[in-house]
């Protein structure tokens, strides 16, 4: 089993445990510094049949056929090129092999992820981004992701939407969450001034005001497609 894009090697540490001692996950990222984080927690969790990987999505380094399976969490989608991401991640995967796929749907239901872009976009602080290069939306259309899918040579088995919700103690939170995960968030924020992150942030936390509970914390709901795929 491939897992690409595995960051911290979350989805693939159960795949792992599913496989059992006569399989073998096949962990990988294009982050040298990923791919040593999920060594270590693979050494903390005690998930011994794993391998870990430097690998390109858009260039897998394993010959035709190499795998039973890929898995890819949120990871597609940021691809430079995910026509060519697809097309390698079929040509890996043996007749008859399936590749589970999870992509982001719709900004507009993933507030969680947006909030912060959209109050600096209101302020004039950033361009409303390109939905045509890669990040977190770029294949949130479904019919264009099953498009993608097919044209890379894979029959889509199923295509759901996966509805999730994010969880925060406090906006305080959040904010910091959001910060550690979007580097287009870091950047913006690098160049502002502590007024206008400032700025940013009230209405960011004015759009999940509706979010918060008497706790003062935080749930607010997602949605992700997911897309199970075979090779025949």
């Amino acid at each position: 089993m491939l897992e690409l894009a595995a960051g911290p090697g979350d989805t693939g540490f159960i795949a792992a445990d599913r496989l059992g001692s006569n399989g073998l996950l096949l962990s990988t990222d294009v982050a040298p510094e990923m791919v040593d984080a999920a060594r270590r927690r693979a050494g903390e969790l005690g998930v011994e049949n794993v391998e870990f990987r430097v690998e390109d999505a858009s260039a897998i380094n394993l010959p035709d056929g190499a795998v039973d399976g890929v898995l890819c969490r949120f990871g597609v989608m940021l691809v430079p090129d995910a026509t060519r991401a697809l097309a390698e991640i079929a040509r890996v995967l043996r007749p008859g092999g399936r590749a589970a796929l999870a992509v982001w749907a719709s900004a507009d239901a993933n507030d969680w992820m947006t909030a912060a872009g959209r109050s600096a976009v209101e302020l004039g602080l950033m361009e409303r981004p390109d939905p045509t290069a890669p990040g977190p939306f770029r294949l949130a259309d479904t019919d264009e992701l099953r498009r993608l899918v097919t044209e890379a040579g894979l029959r889509v088995e199923t295509l759901e939407n996966m509805p999730i919700l994010w969880h925060a103690a406090s906006v305080q939170e959040w904010w910091q969450a959001v910060r550690d995960m979007s580097r287009m968030l870091v950047t913006l924020l690098e160049r502002l001034t502590p007024e206008e992150v400032e700025a940013v942030r009230d209405g960011a936390e004015r759009r999940l005001a509706h979010y918060v509970g008497e706790d003062g914390s935080l749930e607010v709901p997602g949605l992700a497609h997911v897309v199970l795929a075979v090779r025949d």
